[in-house]
């Protein structure tokens, strides 16, 4: 049977195409995050400076995330995916031009550090489409039966790409320099451009073609709203990643705290992703769509006691392992939660609730760093992060206690009825 087939997915050729194309493009912007972050603090020495980033890409991010996914939805999805692509390379192109000997030379620090601040509020912008595209884009290449094994792979090769491009962007700063770093990024964009044309054209699904803005987004937040297993993991996600946003300090650890240079900060940037990859590899063979929504809340719990105990480590192995687990929990908690979306979302929606999703999610990355670089101002480093995986804790309990429906969420019974379609 299909379910119990681990390479499903697989053995579709546009779907390998599309793995390819969005590990190259994953890997650059993983980079491009590093490198850029690790510019800015070198530039201010001031945890807020790397909160203003997060700041910056989610004001845009969230701002269009809604009309994003309506002019998804009624667009056809590989074209608008390289548009996106297109747009992105501008953007990875000016921030290696920033970075040129001759700009550090002829402009000042503030130019270039509030030049930078605009091309990732533009990144913001675009980024509000490339979450829904991509996510229609996939329920487009395979057949709705193998929805739960092409939603592992392909959060699978997400993570994959981001474990080799954080741990990379680390190691090029090092040997490279942050400039040629950045110009690798552009080269791996244009060629992700490059393959995204070996897939084809796609039907355009949904019935409402022309269909008011207002009245198109207004169904999809009512339909989110009301599909309580979409609307219960997006909440328990956007929690979690907004106050569990380590990540976003990992420079000042590396550089202040830790002081293990940018080698040891692109060993920390990679270690959450090398475990959320090894569980997302896992998952492909062993599914944990039975008694999800228990799973969820266990995976999410622990990666809160696991952002404590790196907030509060100062040993480098320490941290790298508390670092390691806090992805293996990730991983469980990102496979269940991209397996709820597939399943329990219509084709004519899948734009809409992928904008919701990024609303929830997406966004709540930059809106964490945001959080994490104020709470570090004002609390200091250690107990800010100390603090986020507090929240994260007081959520999961809280939900478990007030939802047991959710508890009890089971997505056995879905994945039987689209085998049988």
């Amino acid at each position: 049977m299909v379910k119990n087939d681990p390479y499903a997915a697989l053995r579709f050729k546009e779907f390998n195409i599309f793995l390819f194309m969005r590990f190259l493009l994953v890997f650059g912007w993983s980079m491009q995050f590093i490198v850029i972050e690790w510019q800015v603090y070198s530039i201010t020495k001031d945890p807020l400076s790397l909160g203003i980033i997060g700041l910056a890409e989610i004001i845009p991010a969230l701002g269009m995330a809604l009309f994003a996914g309506h002019i998804v939805d009624q667009r056809e999805k590989r074209n608008l995916l390289a548009i996106c692509i297109a747009a992105f390379s501008l953007i990875s192109f000016g921030l290696f031009w920033l970075t040129s000997k001759e700009i550090s030379e002829s402009w000042s620090t503030n130019a270039i550090l509030y030049s930078i601040y605009a091309l990732v509020f533009f990144g913001g912008f675009l980024r509000s489409f490339f979450g829904p595209t991509i996510f229609s884009l996939v329920a487009l290449i395979v057949p709705k039966k193998i929805y739960p094994n092409a939603a592992t792979w392909n959060s699978s090769t997400w993570q994959m790409a981001r474990v080799l491009g954080v741990a990379f962007a680390g190691f090029s700063i090092s040997w490279l320099g942050v400039h040629w770093s950045l110009c690798i990024v552009f080269g791996l964009v244009i060629l992700s451009l490059l393959v995204v044309f070996k897939i084809e054209k796609k039907p355009i699904l949904n019935p409402n073609i022309g269909e008011p803005v207002m009245q198109s987004l207004k169904a999809g937040v009512k339909f989110v709203f009301k599909t309580k297993a979409i609307l219960g993991a997006l909440t328990l996600d956007m929690v979690s990643v907004l106050f569990g946003g380590a990540v976003a300090l990992l420079a000042i650890f590396a550089q202040d705290i830790l002081k293990v240079g940018p080698t040891g900060f692109g060993i920390l940037v990679a270690a959450p992703s090398v475990g959320a990859f090894i569980t997302m590899l896992v998952t492909a063979y062993i599914p944990i769509s039975k008694n999800a929504g228990i799973k969820l809340l266990a995976a999410i719990f622990g990666f809160g006691i696991c952002i404590i105990v790196f907030g509060l480590s100062s040993t480098f192995w320490i941290s790298v392992v508390a670092l390691f687990f806090s992805g293996v929990t990730d991983g469980v908690s990102m496979v269940i939660r991209q397996t709820i979306l597939q399943l329990k979302t219509p084709d004519n929606m899948r734009g809409r609730v992928s904008s919701v999703n990024s609303m929830f999610v997406g966004s709540s990355n930059e809106l964490g760093a945001f959080e994490s670089g104020v709470t570090a101002k004002l609390m200091g480093t250690v107990t800010a992060v100390v603090f986020g995986g507090t929240m994260t804790l007081l959520t999961v309990i809280t939900t478990g206690i007030v939802s047991p429906s959710f508890r009890k969420l089971d997505l056995t019974k879905d994945i039987e009825e689209h085998e049988r379609e």
